[in-house]
């Protein structure tokens, strides 16, 4: 039971006991305008129902920007769009497999996101069953991976540390496959009920090295068997005409609240707008963007004007590679200084427990303050862990401090990236709370005496990444050798 309820009120009766308690308090009163009736519901279904999938570069997501454009207006609050060039646009072809002989059976498939094309005719190649993809594995098939279509094992995500294991270990089976002179790649989909899902593994926006696909598990586990049960090679066709493009002309959905001391200084709310297209992109991230802009609603019908400034940001490109928020700190360098703390939202609709802090202790030790409206919503635990999955990411790397909202799963693993991420899944109730605590947060910060914590040199910068381990989460996930580099993250 959620300590709201232990304390003796409902969620809708909220409202009237914060502003009671505290009613010249400027938190408490976002808090109570944040959990009144609002347009979010409307916007959030006007944005899935009615836009749908939106891959960055497409027209879908063109109108998603003017979607975002507008609704920040509706809400009163000032806002416009910066541009930005994303290299390459993508979209699936009719992908398909076909098995050769008695073993024919139909597959159920769908292009990874910014794959290559297959040539024109397909792939007609044997399919080569590794495994988990291990070292062991791949060595075991010899030379007959040369040539080959590569079928690759995994299991049903159920946690978040399943779902970072689907993305580390990717690079190095790919890397495996290309010295092994493979074709392309079959990834055994990771839930189970044939459910298809789409997401990709490039980290800047790049084509992937080989054609990849995911199969639906069902039928790739029936593959595998009679891979494993053949004495003869499986010979399949794979067709994957994908279509590539670029470059063309991104956007970044940004609006603001002016501060009313200290307007050069900013605190940085943001959730990315861009999704897949398989579902409608509810829980990635839809809901999350509509609650961003919920929140710069709350604030401006509360009438708070914060000490500093809020800005907030619905991102593009976050799926490819973090290009929005990417391009935002280039665009923003000169402001980096001044920037106080970016929170991002971006698991769903999972309660909000609290928020990682990416190894910055000193922030844990500010933080508190600013969150002390927020203790009746229980959304208070702060965790040093790192997250380098979402649009935080350049920030962190600029050493500006980062909140990632801690989130339980509740939906988000079956439903992650794939056809069933609807607007059925949203738990509005609850998006309406975390509303509340984002908006409170933000303005708790916004609000503190003191900035949240200092922003990092890129020493520091190096020295938290070692001690809190981001480093090794950065190389198993390809961000390394950019910040190494020094093509990324702060200059020295």
């Amino acid at each position: 039971m959620r300590a709201v309820l232990l304390l003796g009120f409902s969620l809708l009766s909220l409202p009237s006991v914060v502003m009671a308690a505290k009613p010249a308090d400027a938190t408490a009163a976002v808090i109570g305008q944040a959990l009144s009736p609002s347009p979010l519901a409307d916007d959030l279904r006007r944005l899935t129902d009615g836009i749908g999938g939106r891959i960055s570069g497409s027209p879908a997501m063109a109108r998603a920007v003017e979607w975002g454009v507008e609704a920040f207006r509706a809400a009163g609050v000032p806002v416009r769009t910066e541009a930005y060039t994303q290299a390459v646009t993508w979209a699936e072809g009719e992908t398909r497999l076909e098995i050769d002989g008695a073993a024919a059976f139909p597959v159920a498939l769908v292009a990874e996101g910014w794959s290559p094309a297959t040539p024109a005719g397909g792939i007609a190649a044997p399919l080569v069953h590794v495994g988990a993809g291990s070292e062991e594995e791949f060595a075991a098939q010899g030379s007959r991976v040369r040539g080959a279509i590569l079928l690759v094992d995994s299991t049903v995500i159920a946690t978040w540390a399943d779902l970072n294991n689907e993305y580390d270990r990717t690079g190095p089976i790919v890397q495996r496959a290309i010295a092994g002179g493979a074709r392309a790649i079959l990834w055994t989909a990771a839930r189970s009920h044939r459910l298809l899902y789409r997401h990709t593994d490039t980290v800047g926006g790049e084509l992937l090295p080989l054609p990849m696909a995911t199969v639906a598990r069902e039928d790739a586990l029936r593959l595998a068997r009679t891979v494993d049960a053949s004495r003869t090679p499986l010979n399949v066709r794979f067709s994957m005409p994908n279509r590539i493009g670029g470059p063309v002309e991104a956007k970044n959905v940004v609006a603001e609240i002016r501060g009313r001391e200290l307007p050069d200084e900013f605190v940085v709310l943001g959730a990315h707008l861009d999704s897949w297209d398989l579902g409608t992109g509810a829980l990635d991230n839809g809901c999350n963007a509509a609650l961003v802009i919920a929140a710069a609603r709350a604030i401006h019908d509360a009438g708070v004007t914060p000490r500093r400034t809020i800005r907030f940001v619905l991102f593009s490109g976050e799926e490819e590679g973090m290009l929005g928020s990417r391009a935002y700190v280039k665009t923003h360098a000169a402001e980096l200084d001044r920037t106080r703390a970016m929170m991002a939202i971006d698991s769903g609709v999972g309660r909000i427990t609290g928020f990682s802090l990416s190894g910055r202790t000193d922030v844990a030790a500010t933080l508190p303050r600013a969150l002390a409206a927020v203790a009746a919503l229980d959304a208070t635990a702060l965790s040093l862990e790192g997250d380098l999955g979402t649009d935080n990411v350049d920030f962190l790397l600029q050493g500006v401090p980062t909140l990632v909202a801690s989130q339980e799963p509740a939906t988000y693993m079956e439903n992650y990236h794939a056809a069933s991420d609807t607007l059925d899944k949203v738990d509005l109730r609850e998006l309406t709370l975390h509303v509340a605590i984002a908006a409170a947060t933000v303005v708790g910060i916004a609000d503190l005496a003191e900035p949240l914590g200092p922003r990092l040199t890129r020493p520091e910068i190096a020295a938290l990444l070692e001690r809190s381990g981001l480093e090794k989460e950065m190389k198993a996930g390809g961000l390394w050798a950019e910040w190494a580099a020094g093509q990324r993250g702060r200059s020295p």
